[in-house]
């Protein structure tokens, strides 16, 4: 019982210790292991442009030192590159990131 009270301890410090940027970090890891099933489509007017699936979490970006909020997304999925929902032959997974501002989107979960 005392082991398991100076391990949960221990984990409190550690948390409460780290950045914001290492417990988001931590969080998307939990979150990979739970796992999601986003969509993200990117459009240009009314065109679709760009899709990646199998999308895990979208993020908000934050300063290193300031810890200010940063005007775009980021995330990993696969590059769709035709469009078909479904992770093809040569699709791999890719790192994006978006502007909030400019850029065009719906984010969606698939079931």
């Amino acid at each position: 019982m005392k082991l398991k009270v100076l391990l949960f301890s221990g984990m409190i410090l550690f948390f409460t210790g780290c950045t914001q940027e290492t417990q988001n970090s931590l969080s998307r890891s939990l979150q990979n292991w739970t796992g999601t099933n986003g969509i993200l489509d990117i459009y240009a007017g009314d065109k679709l442009v760009h899709k990646f699936i199998n999308i895990d979490k979208l993020s908000t970006a934050f300063g290193s030192n300031d810890g200010k909020q940063r005007p775009y997304r980021y995330g990993y999925g696969i590059d769709d590159r035709n469009f078909n929902g479904i992770k093809d032959k040569g699709e791999k997974k890719a790192y994006f990131e978006f502007s909030d501002y400019s850029t065009s989107y719906i984010f969606y979960e698939s079931n």
